[in-house]
């Protein structure tokens, strides 16, 4: 992952890396929970407790890679209490975030980053890019959702859903909507607009839902506003790739059927082993035979 593409969640989870006395790398439970979008330590620990299993189910020994400990933490009274924590591998932390709430935008950060990296070790940089852009089109679907039942909770009735939808493509794409980009693409009709933008219009659309939603939340309210929102937002989205001097996403090229690009990864698919190192996990170069 080239330096413009460190999200903050990538960069926090990197600065959280401690070392234990096996000279392996761990991460505390607690200090993940935040940062990757839980404020219940109830739900973040379910997390846990799925990615536990997913390891055991992998043919890793968990024992490696999950350990229960406790830490004291402040009350208010001056005094101190005991708190369950983990200490985690990177590997249990890749299976916690697999696990996690999809829906959490720390969360499909930490999953873009952790794909990328996996990849990375095994496939060329060409199909990194690629498993780059499947995981933003995957998190575009689940934002695509949740903007819709934004709208229907503003007022936008099902029947005026394509004309919702269609005002943020116009707002950001200079007054086209979703039709008149494929033919100036020269898309076939056919094909879901989505499937052919590359990783930086992707992006930028799922930057232009994600903040439309947010506003919609805050009190927009009637189909007519919430229409108006949705264009006036892929404006502002415009305007700011214009400031930075990026392209506009009208004049990027169609990229190639994201389909395909599944279809080869998964030709690609590398099987979820351990090299003897990475097996250990917390117990680093003493892990027993």
């Amino acid at each position: 992952m080239s330096a413009k593409q460190i999200t903050p969640v990538a960069a926090g989870f990197e600065a959280l890396k401690q070392t234990n006395e096996h000279n392996a790398e761990y991460w505390r439970a607690r200090d993940l929970q935040p940062l990757l979008g839980y404020t219940q330590w109830r739900r973040f620990e379910q997390a846990i407790e799925r990615a536990m299993a997913s390891c055991e189910t992998s043919g890793n020994n968990p024992d490696n890679h999950f350990a229960g400990v406790g830490k004291m933490v402040g009350l208010g009274s001056g005094s101190q209490r005991p708190v369950n924590d983990y200490h985690l591998s990177r590997f249990a932390c890749y299976l916690i975030v697999q696990n996690g709430d999809p829906r959490k935008p720390e969360i499909a950060q930490a999953q873009q980053y952790f794909a990328v990296q996996a990849r990375r070790q095994e496939l060329s940089d060409q199909a990194a890019a690629d498993v780059e852009r499947l995981e933003l089109r995957k998190q575009t679907a689940e934002e695509f959702k949740a903007l819709s039942g934004a709208a229907q909770d503003a007022g936008v009735q099902s029947r005026m859903f394509g004309v919702f939808h269609d005002a943020g493509y116009k707002g950001l794409y200079g007054g086209l909507g979703r039709d008149a980009i494929k033919q100036r693409k020269t898309i076939a009709g056919k094909d879901n607009l989505l499937d052919r933008m590359n990783a930086t219009e992707l992006a930028a659309n799922q930057f232009r839902m994600t903040q439309t939603r947010d506003k919609l939340a805050r009190g927009v309210s009637g189909q007519t506003q919430a229409i108006q929102t949705h264009e006036q937002v892929g404006k502002e989205v415009r305007d700011a790739i214009k400031r930075i001097g990026g392209t506009l996403p009208e004049d990027i090229p169609p990229a190639e059927h994201i389909k395909d690009v599944e279809k080869r990864l998964k030709q690609a698919a590398p099987k979820l082993t351990l090299d003897e190192r990475e097996a250990g996990g917390l117990l680093g170069e003493e892990k027993k035979p």
